[in-house]
């Protein structure tokens, strides 16, 4: 078909008469669609050949590229021919792929459109090459680079605009580690070239070259294992290059990127310099030690010089913004924050000390003071938004982390320069003058935890406060209030107040809660200044006293309750999370049966609305568990009549293609019990939830809807196991055989994701139903036992093993009788049992679960049982030449995999029980080894103490190690527990052992005894093993 065709056909489609447009479109469909492959490839390449047409109309050459704003429904042209009909690379291909002449030919024109003299075709092109490039390069297009590297190479502008635009996307996605090197020694040296040639070259493809070499260093970081001389040298040759010309373009005048008023790409290219230098940190951070100095002050410098354009633009609003010549955004928000994130991450490595000192520190407060807000962009609607003013935030947290006093000293100055010059601006008839002031409240507010701990680390050492944010609560904030005029500030100041809470006296915070509740109820009050109150409030009951909210509790849960019906998304969410605070005042003790009832009927009807939301559900069980929990008279009650039917029913009604509906009622419900006092559930609980609930779960196939179901369970088998067992249904059958159904159908599924809800409920049957259990219990184990064999993921293999640990520990002789009887698939029970656990059990998760899965172990260690003794396991790996000191991928995995010795049952229990008695504590731990190791993460300026302590100063360093023990939690820390709703497991008696005292106990017995036969299982352990093993039992 031939070119002159295809242009008649897109201009009908341009035309104004619709029954011309019409045709034309479904011509298109035709040519496009429905014809042979020979007739595709004609089209395909006419649309190519057109677009480099010098005598076509331009939107003609434009449509040809991409769908017109005509939205052609049925119409393809050149890129989504390519994606559709070029090979079965793509996903949308549709078959009819051209020939290989056709392709080369189409490939040819495109490659000549990245270099026309008109920009839009040249990026049209650009596009349209990447996908050619993504699917053929190299196998059926190995000359695509070096054409590319040509075209920037040349000494046409078009062409190195065109090429650069492919680059871009090309080494992002498309180079191995095997083309990365190669091909970055013919590449940087032509985009170095680039980037210096401002007379030659627009900023903004000057830009794309520094995005590229960051791509590149990207590909360098990660190839580092795998080539690690070949990236040293490159980095040691080409870096050092590229940061001197970024410091000399740093050290240019930012504001004449801005005079501009056309456009502002000039930013373009600082915009990517500071995001190459966060990667170039992050990824190569010796090669920056001696430039750090020099690109902090260069950030430093751009804020000042740019404070006044900012505010200019984004603060006062008195002009827009120009934007760039091209598609792409250029604003100084979006220099901003790669910047802060740049400094940021300088300083959080330690890097920035000297750099912190007080002149610097002085200069910022100068910033601050002039324009507070300058990069601390007021956001209206206060999503918190990834922006400025969150980078800005960022920032804040990073260096008042590393000089807390100094930083808050600043903040002292500035807030008050900042309220000074806020007044004069007022008075002066600015309309604006609110800004900076909201924006040092939302600043100093955004850290108020480390301010507090600051003043109160001050004040502990002798010293005077650096801030007095009193002061700003009684004489500065309240006068903020009254200012409905201006009600982001207003709102802001009812936040700081409830921000710094802790700092009021139980008058003051009265007032200021008094406040907030009279904006709430006002009838005149905006919307912004009432979400600020709701805010305000949620964070007064999280950081006040119970004191100083109780007399306004009940009165704020009243007003909130309509809110919850008049709100949508991200408000309704605030409410809900603060209605959830606000009931834990006093652990609900103000609670009524009225307001309680009213409370469960509003949020039973957003429920309704919004159960498909899982942030929302997981605020509705927060809500429903504190109403439950609530210790006023009669409030569980009317709170379990008033929810309990509504979710039976909606449980039953449920239709399977609306599976989330039963899935979060089962959750509600869950909710209703943790929150259920000690006594039980109360009569009829159980009752009223079994037919509806076992009905749901035999028939259920949803995921979420079987978890939910035995997370439910699970927690009336540990609250009310009584109205279980005691529950029938018609036909006679208990709950707990009911049960029993619900668990057999989840282990014959092959989803394995709700594997840990399995071992809990399994877990909590065998410790609270007692003997109702036992004759049942050889069933249960052999489908456990059979489930082991094609179990797969480590949650699943945890839910499995841990009964059989707890019933070890606590019914040896029983459990291991059943499984020396049992036979599986011509395997014996006892068998499977053992190599399954010996396999997982350093994967075991959960304070309790790893604790019982230890102390069974020893049991059975100890019991010296014949059948354990003749169990071979899997022992150590066993380290290979060719696979030492080498990451093992799942490719290598398959073609080297790792093979392991065998050793007896009881020696591998004696390496697990070594392996967490070293994991206990340091009275266990042998001497580290030292090592010096050529690494390239910069710590060669670290102190010496915090060279010793891995980056931390020693007091952080221990904290650390206090707060971590095995598997991520101390040992012996049984505060863990406390963000388990699990109280029986907090309380159970194997919670409370001292694990560590308890192992080198059983280390020093066994000794001593020649507990079944110590000594020579001891000689087969290695060296470092044997070490601990001796100094346990000499200690």
């Amino acid at each position: 078909m031939a070119a002159a065709n295809v242009s008649q056909i897109l201009a009908d489609t341009l035309s104004a008469d619709a029954n011309t447009r019409i045709a034309a479109e479904l011509k298109l469909s035709e040519v496009l669609l429905h014809q042979g492959c020979t007739r595709l490839s004609e089209a395909g390449l006419a649309l190519a050949q057109l677009i480099l047409a010098q005598d076509v109309d331009i939107s003609l050459r434009q449509i040809s590229s991409f769908s017109s704003y005509y939205n052609h429904s049925a119409s393809i042209i050149l890129r989504k021919y390519v994606k559709e009909r070029w090979s079965p690379y793509f996903e949308s291909f549709k078959g009819n792929a051209p020939s290989v002449e056709v392709k080369s030919r189409i490939r040819h024109a495109v490659l000549q459109g990245l270099s026309d003299s008109n920009r839009k075709i040249r990026s049209l092109c650009a596009h349209t090459m990447s996908y050619i490039g993504n699917c053929d390069w190299p196998d059926e297009y190995p000359e695509l680079l070096n054409s590319l590297i040509a075209l920037i190479s040349s000494s046409s502008p078009d062409a190195v605009h065109g090429a650069m635009q492919v680059f871009t996307e090309f080494i992002k996605s498309d180079l191995t580690e095997d083309q990365i090197l190669p091909v970055l020694r013919q590449l940087l040296p032509v985009l170095l070239t680039i980037l210096g040639s401002t007379e030659q070259h627009t900023p903004l493809t000057r830009a794309r070259t520094v995005s590229v070499f960051r791509q590149c260093v990207t590909a360098l970081y990660m190839v580092k294992d795998q080539h690690p001389q070949a990236v040293k040298e490159a980095t040691a040759t080409i870096l050092p290059v590229w940061l001197e010309a970024f410091k000399v373009l740093l050290n240019l005048d930012p504001l004449k990127d801005v005079s501009n008023q056309d456009n502002w790409d000039g930013l373009a290219v600082r915009i990517q310099v500071f995001k190459t230098l966060d990667v170039i940190h992050t990824s190569f951070p010796r090669a920056m030690t001696s430039y750090v100095r020099g690109y902090l002050d260069a950030s430093l410098r751009h804020l000042q010089v740019m404070s006044e354009t900012y505010d200019t633009f984004y603060i006062s609003g008195s002009a827009s913004a120009p934007g760039s010549s091209e598609e792409e955004t250029v604003e100084i928000p979006h220099l901003v924050c790669p910047l802060f994130d740049f400094v940021s991450n300088v300083v959080r490595g330690g890097k920035a000390k000297e750099w912190l000192q007080v002149e610097n520190l002085n200069s910022l407060e100068e910033t601050w003071a002039t324009n507070a807000n300058a990069f601390v962009a007021h956001e209206e609607d206060d999503t918190q938004a990834y922006g400025v003013r969150v980078a800005g935030f960022e920032l804040l947290y990073t260096i008042l982390n590393r000089s807390p006093a100094q930083i808050c000293a600043t903040f002292q100055t500035a807030i008050h320069q900042v309220i000074a010059t806020s007044q004069r601006a007022r008075e002066n008839g600015s309309t604006a003058w609110w800004k900076p002031l909201e924006a040092s409240f939302a600043a100093i507010g955004s850290q108020s935890e480390d301010v507090l701990e600051c003043i109160e680390n001050e004040q502990d050492s002798g010293r005077a406060k650096p801030i007095d944010v009193e002061d700003l609560l009684a004489n500065v904030v309240p006068s903020v209030l009254n200012q409905s005029d201006f009600p982001f500030l207003q709102g802001r100041g009812f936040v700081f107040a409830s921000q710094f809470a802790r700092l009021l006296p139980l008058q003051m915070a009265g007032q200021y809660l008094e406040a907030a509740m009279h904006v709430i109820e006002s009838n005149s009050a905006g919307i912004p200044v009432k979400i600020s109150a709701v805010k305000a409030i949620h964070n007064f009951c999280e950081g006040a006293e119970d004191s100083a909210i109780t007399p306004f509790v009940s009165r704020i849960a009243q007003d909130l309750g309509p809110f919850l019906l008049v709100t949508t998304e991200d408000t309704l969410s605030l409410v809900l999370e603060t209605m959830s605070v606000v009931l834990d005042v006093n652990r609900g003790q103000w609670l009524t049966t009225d307001l309680s009832n009213s409370l469960v009927l509003a949020v039973l009807e957003v429920w309704a609305k919004n159960n498909k939301d899982p942030i929302f559900l997981s605020i509705f069980t927060e809500i429903f568990t504190s109403l439950a929990s609530s210790t006023g008279t009669g409030v569980y009650e009317t709170v379990v009549k008033q929810a309990l039917p509504t979710l039976c029913t909606a449980i039953a009604s449920s239709k399977p293609q609306e599976a989330w509906i039963a899935g979060s009622a089962i959750d509600l419900i869950s909710s209703l019990v943790r929150g259920a006092p000690e006594g039980g559930l109360g009569d009829g609980f159980f009752a009223l939830l079994a037919p509806s609930l076992f009905s749901c779960l035999s028939e259920a196939e949803d995921r979420d809807v079987l978890q939910n179901g035995m997370a439910c369970l699970a927690s009336i088998v540990r609250k009310d196991c009584r109205q279980i067992l005691e529950w029938r249904d018609p036909s006679g059958q208990s709950g707990l055989d009911h049960i029993l159904k619900v668990i057999a159908k989840l282990l014959q599924n092959d989803d394995e994701s709700g594997g840990l809800v399995i071992g809990d409920l399994i877990i909590h049957l065998l410790r609270r139903a007692g003997e109702a259990v036992l004759p049942v219990l050889p069933e249960l184990l052999q489908a456990m036992v059979l489930r082991m064999l094609s179990a797969k993921t480590a949650t699943f293999i945890q839910s499995l093993v841990v009964p059989f640990a707890f019933l070890a520990y606590n019914q040896q002789d029983t459990v291991l009788y059943l499984l020396e009887s049992t036979t599986t698939n011509g395997r014996n029970g006892l068998d499977i049992l053992i190599q399954t656990w010996c396999e997982n059990a350093e994967t075991f998760q959960g304070f309790w679960q790893s604790r019982v899965s230890t102390l069974a172990l020893t049991k059975l260690y100890a019991s010296g049982r014949p059948s354990l003794q003749s169990l071979m396991v899997k022992g150590d790996i066993i380290l290979k030449p060719e696979t030492k000191n080498v990451i093992m991928t799942r490719s290598r995995t398959k073609t080297t995999p790792h093979e392991f010795t065998s050793v007896p049952f009881p020696v591998k229990a004696l390496k697990l029980l070594v392996h967490d008695l070293r994991a206990g504590g340091d009275s266990a731990t042998i001497p580290k080894a030292e090592f010096d190791v050529d690494s390239d993460d910069g710590d060669e300026e670290w102190t010496e103490e915090e060279q010793q302590n891995q980056g931390f100063k020693q007091e952080e360093f221990a904290f650390l190690s206090e707060m971590l023990g095995p598997r991520g939690v101390n040992f012996d820390n049984d505060d863990i527990l406390e963000e388990t709703d699990d109280e029986d497991l907090r309380n159970d008696a194997i919670s409370q052992i001292d694990m560590q005292a308890h192992l080198v106990s059983f280390f020093k017995e066994c000794a001593s005894h020649n507990v079944n036969n110590f000594s020579a299982n001891i000689d087969q352990l290695s060296t470092e093993e044997i070490m601990v093993v001796r100094h346990a039992i000499d200690h």
